[in-house]
């Protein structure tokens, strides 16, 4: 049976990389797939050994009006939710950075004066991990403001694996609800600050929204919860474990060098936690 985990957070820094990366690690006889969708700043591979990358364009349809054709009737932005198009008297203006790409204005202009092209928006990075399974990465281009598109393409690379880790990107907006869609669990990394207990409930609220079952893993920990717990039993999510403060840990993370080394009883936390979570799931 296969199994898709996706490692989310509230809000950023609260070591959601360290954790899906780790997780990657100890599960390496697993040869796991890896899928870093914080396409704005991909840095999965930064902490992982990647070697053999390839790299594949992504694209997204943008409007394309044909002014012969074209008789200003303005139908095309009144199905524009998105206010991606504005007709005047004798042009039709395309707001590309507004576009979601729907197809509604090409499907229903009556003149058939709207095609579609595509417009490379950026790319999905390939890689073996030496020794440890598959490194996917989506990477949106600068000044594109869209991310969805890039997340869905690096996704599909998931068809036939055993064991996928999503590395979402952070908070709770449209790039973290499509990076955790059909996952099969939500592992929620936290802080045990009024922030990290404030976008914790968001993030908490998203999982439920969108049926997937979570469970909460707290970083930093010093002994003080902050409201997490309680946090975490009023919406009936179990806390998997406990990752300790550690300065060695976030001195060699910062260096991009191996956590397990630096930390060892992690990996004992991590392999805690991934038990519970295939429990959860028998």
């Amino acid at each position: 049976m296969s199994l898709t985990i996706s490692v989310a957070s509230g809000k950023g820094g609260t070591g959601k990389t360290l954790v899906a990366t780790a997780l990657t690690r100890i599960l390496a006889d697993q040869c796991p797939l890896i899928i870093d969708t914080d396409v704005e700043e991909p840095n999965a591979a930064l902490f992982l050994p990647v070697s053999n990358l390839q790299v594949e364009p992504v694209h997204r349809l943008l409007p394309v009006i044909d002014d012969d054709m074209c008789t200003y009737c303005g139908i095309c932005a009144e199905v524009c939710e998105f206010g991606a198009l504005t007709v005047l008297p004798q042009q039709v203006l395309v707001f590309p950075e507004l576009c979601h790409s729907c197809g509604a204005c090409a499907g229903l202009c009556p003149e058939r004066a709207i095609s579609e092209e595509n417009s490379l928006i950026g790319q999905v990075e390939t890689g073996s991990i030496n020794g440890m399974g598959q490194l996917v990465a989506g990477r949106l281009n600068i000044g594109e403001s869209l991310s969805p598109p890039v997340i869905k393409a690096a996704k599909k690379k998931q068809a036939g694996a055993d064991l996928t880790i999503i590395d979402c990107p952070p908070g709770t907006t449209c790039p973290m609800i499509e990076a955790v869609r059909d996952s099969d669990y939500c592992l929620l990394v936290t802080e045990p600050t009024p922030f990290g207990k404030h976008d914790l409930a968001l993030a908490l609220e998203a999982c439920k929204l969108l049926g997937v079952e979570a469970g909460i893993i707290i970083n930093r920990w010093q002994g003080e919860d902050n409201g997490i717990i309680d946090l975490a039993e009023r919406f009936g999510t179990p806390i998997l474990g406990y990752i300790p403060f550690s300065f060695e840990l976030a001195k060699a993370y910062a260096q991009g060098q191996d956590p397990l080394k630096a930390m060892p009883e992690l990996g004992g936390v991590l392999e805690r936690v991934f038990r519970q979570i295939k429990e959860s799931r028998s």
